[in-house]
């Protein structure tokens, strides 16, 4: 049976910081990290960019090196999966029937895509964007694609259609809200962004109701609409978020229902056991205090810089980042810091058709989020600006 003083389930961006910070902080004990893939930790975001345009080889997006982890004595346990936690005795079993003995654990496992269940969904040629495998299963297929349908309207969806658009591919976008974005950004963000895509030719539908995935031979061939009607498609990309990968601490009696609940030292319900990144569910006081998971390399990088601090006894401020995101599309730079949700007014700088220009939120007077396309200075400004929670004095021009 392995024992490791330091387990780490999960080798993604949150993951591979943890184990970064433990040995930058002198840690001397024995480390271990699981992951369910074979490769050693990547970066995710390029998957649906740069990755998926072919702008960058896979060596280029690795987190550090294959070398990085043996010169710093990190076990790699790869191609592995946790499948139950005994809290109590310390331990994980893993999908082989293996067991792993721990001191502490740091849960960083993120989380799954969220996939259709509707008729014809597990055809071939329905794809996730989410592991490398998924996206060279993707570049694979590519040259016999002539139509590609995809499924959701947000940064995955959207990023996914502005590299097809590029590629040359016929590109149906199916976003079944009223605009796209709109769980994270307000009406003129969503409408600047539609605009945009139709003008690089994406047949962008809002209001979109699927019915399910046309199948000839095992393989998908297009998308029946709840009004009957088929969308053509030789590849369908889902892109509507994800579950977060919590299943075995939930069983071993951690708390939580969307996500692993985590005080503000990123610490469980359960005795040594740590969660961090998009699995974890914390008070955030950027949004008002309610419980949020934030899945973004930002907060994967904080809260696993914090959890080990904690774990290694230094003296730690509670985890209260603001959230920060970031979107490449096209010629496009979205920035987006803050969460917009629950604004009551919004007031727009610059003006969109310049390419270059911010959304401000606003609650209660007080300056919560912006969205920023090729604004840098706007996201820089507008970050201190939403730190402080900045009151607007409106005056009679309101």
């Amino acid at each position: 049976m392995s024992n490791f003083d330091l387990l780490i389930v999960g080798a993604g961006h949150a993951g591979a910081q943890a184990a970064i910070t433990l040995r930058q902080m002198k840690f001397e004990g024995s480390i271990g990290m699981i992951g369910d893939e074979p490769e050693v930790p990547y970066q995710r975001p390029p998957l649906s960019k740069e990755y998926l345009a072919g702008d960058k080889e896979f060596e280029r997006i690795l987190i550090r090196p294959a070398s990085f982890w043996q010169e710093r004595d990190v076990d790699m346990l790869l191609g592995k999966r946790v499948v139950a936690v005994d809290a109590a005795g310390h331990e994980v079993t893993l999908c082989d029937g293996a067991k792993v003995r721990y001191g502490k654990l740091i849960w960083a496992a993120g989380g799954t895509p969220r996939l259709l269940t509707c008729a014809g969904a597990e055809a071939n040629g329905v794809y996730a964007v989410r592991r490398r495998s998924d996206v060279d299963a993707m570049m694979a297929a590519l040259p016999s694609v002539e139509n590609v349908v995809i499924i959701g309207g947000g940064y995955i969806g959207l990023e996914a259609a502005a590299v097809m658009s590029k590629l040359g591919k016929r590109v149906t976008l199916l976003e079944a809200l009223d605009r796209v974005l709109a769980r994270v950004a307000g009406p003129e963000l969503s409408a600047f962004y539609e605009a945009e895509h139709r003008a690089h030719g994406v047949d962008l539908r809002t209001g979109a109701r699927m019915d399910s995935i046309e199948v000839s031979d095992g393989r998908a061939t297009g998308v029946r609409m709840a009004d009957g009607s088929v969308v053509p498609a030789d590849m369908v990309i889902v892109g509507i978020g994800i579950i977060a990968e919590v299943e075995p601490l939930i069983a071993a009696g951690a708390a939580g229902s969307n996500g692993l609940d985590v005080d503000g030292y990123c610490r469980t319900s359960l005795p040594d056991v740590y969660a961090v990144g998009d699995c974890a569910a914390h008070e955030n006081k950027f949004a008002e205090g309610r419980r949020i998971r934030l899945e973004s390399v930002q907060n994967a990088n904080d809260q696993a810089k914090l959890a080990v601090q904690h774990i290694l006894g230094e003296t730690v401020a509670e985890y209260e980042a603001i959230p920060w995101f970031w979107s490449n599309q096209y010629d496009l730079k979205l920035q987006t810091v803050g969460l917009s949700t629950g604004h009551d007014q919004t007031v727009l700088r610059g003006d969109p058709e310049t390419r270059s220009f911010s959304v401000v939120y606003f609650r209660d007077d007080r300056v919560i989020a912006l969205d920023c396309v090729n604004a840098v200075n706007d996201y820089v400004q507008g970050r201190a600006l939403v730190i402080a929670g900045a009151r607007l004095i409106w005056g009679d021009a309101r």
